[in-house]
């Protein structure tokens, strides 16, 4: 895939995700403008809109369709993608018309939608001569209450020492399984900034998040933070504090005194 298409994607993916958020918090005035509005303003980039006349987003599911369905040799899509497509267009167009509907939002469900939602995990950084690059394999997260965490995921982040971001954002996927008081990911992190180039001070951030069907929201449940220090190849278990997330790291709690943590294994990559 060429890089246009792979910053088109992430855009599209970072779209989705605002709406489904403002879906999730029962938001659905600003759900469907997004739905409707920010997708069509970033398919802009993709090609010329042929069907201004139709809604907002009739056009997004024109498009993706007409991309699914491209024949031709040059795409910058490959069949399975352009079959994602479909779905994506299909979906949208499903959940904006149940928004707008005066019957049950339950003909087409916002947990339907998320289905189609990727992760936004990012592929390892080139190689550099002396420089050092961190997998972190997210192994699982122990729990009291891990059977009823619903589409549980963890947000990864590198922030300085104010809270900012040194690296993009990354959300893994949806748990792969929940075992006693165990929530499994086995997933990789490649953290988007070799390790000599992280600020003094600096610190990765693990915030657990599920879905609250009553609330209608996605909620951080607890987070876990990594200081540089830490960094080093091999298993390590990280204790997990109370949200709000504390970026700043000055007003900590942690979230029990049971023997529950956050389990990474962490493996250095050094030319």
């Amino acid at each position: 895939m060429s890089e246009a298409a792979r910053s088109l994607l992430q855009r599209w993916g970072a779209s989705f995700r605002k709406g489904t958020d403002f879906d999730s918090w029962g938001q659905l005035v600003e759900a469907i403008d997004e739905y409707q509005m920010e997708w069509q303003q970033l398919l802009r980039d993709f090609a010329c809109l042929m069907f201004s006349f139709l809604p907002r987003w009739k056009i997004l599911a024109r498009h993706l369709q007409k991309e699914a369905q491209s024949q031709h040799n040059n795409s910058e899509f490959t069949e399975d993608q352009k079959k994602t497509i479909a779905k994506i267009a299909t979906c949208l167009e499903l959940r904006s018309a149940a928004l707008q509907s005066n019957q049950s939002q339950d003909e087409f469900k916002l947990e339907d939608l998320k289905k189609l939602e990727p992760s936004t995990l990012l592929p390892r950084l080139p190689s550099e001569p002396g420089m050092t690059l961190l997998t972190i394999n997210i192994e699982k997260i122990g729990l009291k209450d891990a059977g009823q965490c619903i589409d549980p995921y963890i947000t990864v982040s590198v922030k300085d020492l104010n809270g900012i971001d040194l690296t993009p954002v990354q959300d893994t996927p949806v748990a792969l399984r929940k075992e006693d008081t165990y929530v499994h990911f086995n997933v990789d992190i490649e953290i988007q900034k070799h390790v000599e180039k992280l600020t003094k001070g600096a610190a990765i951030f693990f915030e657990f998040k599920h879905y609250k069907p009553k609330k209608r929201f996605t909620s951080t449940k607890c987070f876990a933070f990594m200081e540089m220090d830490e960094i080093k190849a091999g298993a390590i278990v990280i204790e997990l504090y109370k949200k709000p997330t504390d970026f700043k790291r000055k007003k900590l709690q942690l979230l029990t005194k049971k023997p529950l943590y956050l389990h990474l294994h962490q493996t250095l990559h050094k030319e």
